[in-house]
């Protein structure tokens, strides 16, 4: 052989082991994650916060904070799932959440991170960002007719559940010796009030008005309440998924009606996969229709989540998009939820989940009527849903709602109970009969005192 050959051969193996270790690293790649990061990429963000953190000077814009918050929400999401037995119930959810409100409290957390998370969160409100995103385009993805008598049903589990879950509560309370009205108004009722900004802080407003109590006083004894129902919720939510798994004749996977396939959706599936300009529209349309839902609450006070819902849903029901933006919206909806819910609840955990207060809340008595007031609620909205012909899992998981911690809490929950389509109908177990629950529970103490 010449030497011109061997130079030859020496060069192919050269370029064939080049090309092994090229395709060892797109192996890496692409294998390895840490939530949907690929390992390499997560360990560069992470070398990068360190630098800035480091310089003591870590931006609060949008192209730094969508680093920072995607390298530690899918840290703590994904330390969740791998932990063992309760992984699969909801703790990368409670994980994401609750780890960095411990980190913040303790002290564990730079600094830097938490000022620069807290003024990214509070100034560009991207939780609202995120919601109508998840609300417009899971409604887009629904059949008409699923749709309608979905909303139409929901209503009666979750009232039945509510019933069922005051009573129980309150029998849970008299069983441990509790004072019936501290039971009632600052135990089960800070459960269903829809959260905090709809819930919480509305029924301390209240609550300083009629019982002559600082507001603040108020509010501290009722957020912790709310943040454990919220708690408790996600758990059940992860059971439920669990329960879904290895009983698929009872849920849905997300859907509340055995579905027919309407004209609607073949249609849309004829649409084929949506182009660039789909997607653009697709969240044009979610950003467009909450404004309408602002536009509702400045004239009639409706919560501009709930006014978006309906201007959605209507949108929806009079074919006022066409099948090719339906698609566009429905990407959207899955980018958001595979890409950002982690984030969303680092956010959350750090911006606005206060872990001192939590704390003090864990008594033996206040968890052992929060967890059978959920459970009760819970459990009424599974046989009900059964009962007059729905999916008992998803049915259950939208009334696991009616005990969250708001937006927030419903995107912890549906994550956990992997069915982030039904965000529509928890915006309604959330918002609507929070809502209800706080004035008419508000106009009952008013007439118990006078």
């Amino acid at each position: 052989m010449s030497t011109s050959d061997d130079a030859y051969l020496a060069l192919k193996e050269k370029n064939a082991t080049q090309m092994t270790r090229r395709e060892k690293w797109w192996r890496l790649m692409d294998t390895y994650h840490i939530g949907i990061i690929p390992l390499p990429l997560f360990f560069l963000a992470g070398v990068l916060i360190l630098i800035d953190c480091l310089a003591g000077d870590l931006p609060s814009d949008i192209v730094v904070m969508v680093a920072t918050l995607a390298f530690f929400g899918f840290a703590c999401g994904e330390f969740g799932k791998r932990l063992p037995l309760v992984g699969k119930l909801g703790a990368a959810a409670i994980c994401a959440t609750f780890i960095p409100s411990a980190l913040v409290h303790y002290g564990l957390l730079p600094d830097v991170v938490v000022n620069a998370t807290i003024s990214f969160y509070k100034s560009t409100d991207i939780l609202y960002l995120y919601i109508c995103c998840i609300i417009v385009g899971s409604i887009m993805s629904m059949n008409r007719e699923v749709l309608i008598q979905g909303f139409l049903r929901i209503f009666v589990p979750m009232l039945c559940g509510e019933l069922v879950g005051m009573l129980v509560g309150m029998a849970a309370g008299f069983a441990l010796g509790l004072d019936p009205f501290q039971t009632f108004f600052f135990l089960i009722l800070p459960i269903m009030a829809g959260g905090v900004g709809e819930g919480a802080i509305p029924l301390s407003i209240g609550y300083a008005a009629i019982l002559h109590m600082d507001q603040g006083v108020a509010l501290g004894r009722i957020l912790p309440i709310v943040m454990l129902g919220s708690l408790t919720a996600i758990v059940l939510a992860g059971v439920l998924n669990q329960l879904g798994k290895r009983f698929p004749h009872l849920t849905g996977e997300g859907t509340l009606l055995p579905s027919r396939r309407g004209r609607m959706a073949a249609m849309t599936e004829d649409a084929g996969r949506p182009d660039v300009n789909a997607l653009a529209c697709g969240a044009l349309l979610a950003v467009l229709l909450y404004m309408v839902g602002m536009l509702g609450h400045h004239l009639i006070g409706l919560p501009a989540p709930v006014g978006m819902l309906f201007a959605a849903v209507a949108v929806k029901l009079a074919n006022g998009v066409s099948p090719r933006i339906q698609q566009g919206s429905q990407m959207v909806y899955k980018f958001f939820r595979s890409a950002v819910t982690y984030p969303i609840l680092f956010a959350v955990g750090v911006a606005i989940t206060p872990w001192q207060e939590l704390v003090n809340a864990f008594t033996i008595p206040n968890l052992l009527v929060i967890v059978s007031t959920v459970s009760a609620l819970v459990g009424t909205g599974f046989l009900v849903g059964k009962k007059i012909g729905m999916h008992p899992i998803d049915v259950a998981i939208v009334s696991c709602c009616q005990s969250g911690q708001g937006g927030t809490g419903d995107v912890a929950i549906l994550t956990a109970g992997n069915r982030m389509t039904l965000m529509p109908f928890a915006q309604i177990a959330t918002r609507i009969g929070g809502a209800i629950n706080v004035s008419v529970g508000l106009m009952v103490l008013g007439h118990f005192l006078t």
